[in-house]
């Protein structure tokens, strides 16, 4: 009952803007932003106009708690580290990992949606990568798709409501890695579930499965769980079997092209 609760509160908070915990949090920092005030003007004589910044006493110096931070990094530093001829991503997040990889080499980003802001180092192509592209085989010798791919067909970005929109983009995405690349996939795993119009969550051995149908071998994988925290499969059917049993956890599958 306490999960489900919670769980309609995120909704509620996320959908509608209504932020009971952060409400608390600012009513609760006003006798401290009055005291600072207080302090700021018996010592300043300038211009003065308020702007209460109710919220940053309480957080770090930073958003790292969340593991779109954490795999955009790892695949980022690894993106960098194999240093391929061109790099294609698919659907991953702007101000997230496409910035890491723009910021030491040129990428091309795929993406349903428009993007209308000229960024240095990015090349951008407006497709949904459900329908094939055929004037894209063999493209590049590198692919990203992080959190992206488990949206495909639920229509929340604009795209065509398909089911199978994720097995339909997985096949069209291997078509543009020439063979002996390799393709950074990150999909939410556990058991295997559609929560409309959200997202998916994958069986994990399902993933390896499809990607084994288009070619993909799985070289290396790891998870990010509850913990927050990056974990390095030493034994991938042993790990999966695990993973396939919790509620959610981020899979990061990195493929080469047979």
């Amino acid at each position: 009952m306490f999960k489900t609760a919670k769980k309609i509160y995120s909704l509620i908070a996320w959908q509608f803007g209504v932020d009971l915990g952060r409400l608390l949090r600012g009513i609760v920092g006003i006798p401290r932003f009055i005291n600072d005030l207080l302090r700021f003007r018996r010592c300043y004589t300038g211009k003065l106009a308020l702007f209460p910044c109710l919220h940053d006493w309480y957080e770090e110096g930073g958003g790292t708690r969340n593991e779109y931070f954490l795999q955009d990094l790892y695949v980022a530093r690894k993106v960098y580290t194999s240093n391929p001829a061109k790099h294609v991503d698919i659907g991953s997040r702007i101000d997230g990992f496409v910035a890491h990889v723009a910021s030491f080499r040129d990428i091309e980003v795929f993406d349903v949606r428009p993007i209308t802001s000229n960024i240095p180092g990015l090349i951008f192509k407006q497709a949904d990568l459900m329908t094939p592209l055929p004037s894209l085989v063999d493209y590049c010798d590198s692919i990203s798709c992080l959190h992206a791919l488990e949206h495909f067909g639920l229509g929340r970005y604009g795209d065509p409501i398909d089911p199978l929109g994720y097995a339909a983009g997985l096949e069209n995405m291997s078509t543009i890695l020439r063979t002996g690349g390799i393709f950074y996939l990150s999909v939410p795993i556990g058991l295997e579930r559609v929560e409309f119009n959200a997202h998916r969550v994958f069986k994990p051995q399902e993933i390896v499965r499809s990607g084994k149908d288009n070619g993909l071998r799985v070289i290396e994988f790891a998870w990010i769980g509850p913990s927050l925290t990056i974990t390095q499969s030493t034994d991938l059917e042993q790990d999966l079997n695990e993973l396939c049993n919790h509620d959610y956890a981020l899979g990061i599958f990195t493929f080469i092209k047979q």
